[in-house]
């Protein structure tokens, strides 16, 4: 571990070196905002509760919608590995084992793909230090809590078990997720059949709590800043069976410590300006401070790193998850 990684993790929350940018980053999430069509959260909302009742014909156009093929870096390779995985590796990583990332998408847990978490996965390949698999799994309402959850668990046998071909160091695998899919993340890394065998987390806004909690930040935030408390209901009541769920692995948040402690090193980058903020600092309290780099944007808003517009937040993620990912160490 580097010093100054190991000075930021000792820390426990990184603001000094942030802010600088927390004007730029203001102005582009002000800009994203005024940009977003009006009334497209509610119809999001709107599409997902008709799609509970049966009618998906409004969820699937929202899904179309962000189902677009990335922009690949020239530094880039791309495999499609199957219709649910593809991998994103250096152009120059012919012979060597990298480290890997196995990715999973936002979006609710209803909407997202493999392509609307392409320019992040992308991103972080084009750095060189590492491998990215995207994942795709399966949805709500149509497949709700353990459908998706379970194919997050599938992805990381399946890397283990295809790490020769993949070219990935098996003692570097690392998993990632933003809002719904850092849910899925962190559910994943505690899974039996992966728990030790992942080094690391990095995790950006992810839903700890699949209920209204009532925060400051659900109430500050609930409408107009990236991510409504009326489109988020839709997705807790569309992934979990029950309101609260009871279940573990959907309310990551409020497991005991003594669970939390088997997650490994984890980086948590929170947005200022989001309903899920303050469930989320609760959750990062709860791990031990050495274990734990909690980065807060503060004049950011939800979406960040899937939806272009904030430029800033973007390209800081995807420096802070490089070189925390980079920490780890072969086995060998």
């Amino acid at each position: 571990m580097t010093a100054a990684l190991a000075a930021m993790l000792a820390g426990g929350t990184v603001r000094g070196q942030m802010a600088r940018q927390d004007s730029l980053m203001r102005e582009q999430a002000d800009a994203f905002l005024r940009a977003m069509p009006a009334g497209l959260q509610c119809r999001q909302a709107s599409a997902v509760a008709k799609a509970m009742a049966g009618d998906c014909s409004d969820l699937e156009a929202v899904r179309s919608s962000r189902d677009r093929f990335p922009e690949i870096s020239p530094e880039v390779r791309v495999r499609d590995l199957s219709s649910d995985l593809r991998l994103y590796e250096p152009a120059g990583a012919d012979g060597r084992r990298l480290p890997l990332l196995i990715y999973f998408h936002g979006g609710g847990w209803t909407f997202g793909s493999i392509n609307s978490c392409g320019r992040f996965c992308d991103a972080m390949a084009a750095t060189g230090g590492m491998k990215v698999l995207a994942v795709n799994y399966r949805l709500a309402p149509e497949y709700p809590y353990p459908y998706g959850y379970l194919d997050c668990v599938a992805s990381v046998k399946y890397a283990f078990s295809h790490a020769r071909e993949l070219g990935i160091d098996t003692c570097q695998v690392s998993l990632g997720g933003d809002s719904s899919g850092g849910n899925l993340a962190i559910a994943t890394a505690l899974d039996s059949a992966c728990t030790g065998k992942i080094v690391s987390l990095v995790l950006f806004y992810p839903v700890t709590k699949a209920f209204a909690d009532h925060s400051p930040s659900w109430k500050a935030f609930g409408k107009g800043y990236g991510l409504d408390a009326t489109l988020m209901e839709r997705f807790n009541q569309a992934y979990a069976p029950r309101i609260p769920s009871g279940i573990p692995q959907i309310d990551v948040g409020l497991l005991p410590a003594c669970e939390l402690e088997r997650l490994p090193r984890t980086l948590f980058v929170a947005a200022g300006r989001d309903i899920l903020r303050d469930q989320g600092e609760e959750f990062c309290q709860r791990l031990a401070a050495g274990k734990i780099l909690r980065a807060e944007f503060p004049e950011a808003v939800h979406l960040f790193i899937t939806v272009p517009g904030q430029e800033a937040a973007f390209r800081m993620s995807v420096d802070m998850a490089s070189r925390f990912l980079v920490e780890g160490e072969s086995c060998d």
